[in-house]
């Protein structure tokens, strides 16, 4: 289990790395990327661990690297778009 979650959270921590390198100005601070990425991978190694039971560790590792994926992908902003005045205005 500690291998498990060690391992997850430190994929995690790559994957908000990835995130960061790859949209830079979409993403907030690299503080909050960074924590919400190794917390969410902790969360999913938990969860995972808990559905899946003892025996599956790299089941329960790809699941908390996708559970901290999902919760990195909600930090991202969408584009910034000029909006002009409305036909109505």
């Amino acid at each position: 289990m500690i291998l498990e979650t060690l391992s997850a959270v430190v994929l995690g921590v790559a994957l908000s790395w990835a995130a960061l390198r790859s949209l830079p100005g979409r993403l907030p601070a690299r503080r909050t990327v960074f924590g919400a990425g190794a917390l969410g991978a902790l969360f999913g190694a938990s969860l995972m661990h808990s559905v899946l039971g003892s025996g599956h560790g790299a089941a329960t590792v790809v699941g908390a690297v996708l559970i901290a994926a999902v919760t990195v992908s909600l930090l991202i902003r969408p584009r910034s778009r000029r909006l002009g005045r409305s036909a109505a205005a």
